[in-house]
C-alpha cells in the first residue's frame, strides 16, 4: 500500500505576534515631505473584503536605488532620512490597508531597458497556501508605463490595468487587490 499525499494547509488565521508593527504602514517617518499615501482593499474571489490580510510593499527610493546588497549598482543610503523602502499593513475590518511612502524612481533592467516607477507588493491572506506578488504602477506615468517591459509583457489591456493605481479624492493612490474572479489582479510567479 502506498501512502497518499499530505493535504495542503492554508495560511492563517494569523497569530498576530510579530505581524503588526507600530510604524509598519510608514515606509517613511510621519510628516516626511513628499510622502504619498497608497490605500486600497484586499478582496476575495467574490469581492468580499478580507479583514485579516497582510499587505507588504518593497520599493526603490525616489532616485531608483536600493539600500540593499542585491542592487547590482551597489547599495546606496537613501537621500531622505528615515526612508526604509518597506511597509507592512494589516487590513482592517473592511479589508482596507494603507502605506505611507515616497514615490519610487525608475529602475534600469539588466537588458538596458527601464522599468516605470512602481511598488512591489506581497499579499498574505487566509485560504492561501503562499503569498501572491504583484506591482502597483502610477497612473500619471503614462509614457514610462507604456515602455515598461513588465507591463508591456501583459498583452491584455484589461489585465494590465489591474496593476495601475487610481487617484482618490484626497490625492492618495488607490489600489485594490482582487485575489481571484472578475477583475483579478495580475500576480507574478515568484
Amino acid at each position: 500500500m502506498t501512502a497518499g499525499l499530505t493535504p495542503s494547509q492554508t495560511v492563517g488565521p494569523y497569530l498576530g505576534i510579530g505581524m503588526p508593527w507600530a510604524d509598519g504602514s510608514f515606509a517613511v517617518p510621519p510628516g516626511t515631505p513628499g510622502a504619498i499615501r497608497v490605500t486600497g482593499q484586499v478582496l476575495d474571489g467574490e469581492g468580499v473584503p478580507l479583514p485579516d490580510a497582510v499587505v507588504e510593499t518593497w520599493q526603490a527610493d525616489p532616485d531608483g536605488r536600493f539600500d540593499h546588497p542585491d542592487d547590482p549598482r551597489g547599495a546606496v543610503k537613501p537621500a531622505v532620512p528615515g526612508f526604509r523602502g518597506f511597509g507592512r499593513s494589516l487590513t482592517d475590518s473592511a479589508g482596507r490597508y494603507e502605506i505611507v511612502t515616497l514615490r519610487p524612481g525608475p529602475l534600469p533592467t539588466p537588458e538596458g531597458a527601464t522599468e516605470a516607477p512602481h511598488l512591489d507588493v506581497s499579499v498574505l491572506a487566509r485560504g492561501m497556501l503562499d503569498r501572491v506578488v504583484t506591482r502597483i504602477y502610477f497612473p500619471d506615468e503614462a509614457d514610462a508605463n507604456a515602455a515598461d517591459p513588465v507591463l508591456t509583457a501583459i498583452g491584455d489591456p484589461l489585465r494590465r490595468a489591474t496593476l495601475l493605481a487610481t487617484v482618490g479624492p484626497g490625492g492618495e493612490f488607490c489600489f485594490d487587490v482582487r485575489l481571484q474572479g472578475e477583475g483579478e489582479t495580475v500576480f507574478f510567479d515568484m
